[in-house]
């Protein structure tokens, strides 16, 4: 019983550090094209609910719930109380690490 705690453990760490790193893998400056193509269109002016780029008392809640929910709810979308994200912000062509990069590059703006 102790090894399969002590491998738990392990897989524990193993997965921690590696959420941590990929979540460091998104780039901010290469996330700007993706949000001036794909992502102003909501995030400039509110649609849909959309929180403002640079709003940051809107942008405070959603932060805090970490880069990586962030980024998943921005992949497969989103519906909430105060509007919604469609998968990829609609635009089915990207991938998710350019996602993950727009949305660090509108979490840097925005903090």
């Amino acid at each position: 019983m102790s090894r399969f705690i002590s491998a738990a453990f392990c897989a524990l760490f193993i997965f921690s550090i590696s959420s941590v790193e990929a979540s460091a893998a998104y780039n901010p400056a290469a996330g700007k094209s993706v949000y001036e193509t794909s992502c102003t269109t909501c995030h400039k002016d509110g649609i849909m609910g959309a929180p403002k780029v640079g709003d940051k008392a809107v942008w405070a809640p959603r932060i805090a719930q970490g880069e990586a929910m962030l980024v998943s709810k921005s992949i497969k979308g989103f519906t909430g109380k105060k509007g919604m994200m469609p998968a990829k912000g609609g635009n089915p062509k990207l991938t998710d690490t350019q996602v993950g990069n727009a949305v660090a590059y509108m979490v840097k703006l925005s903090k």
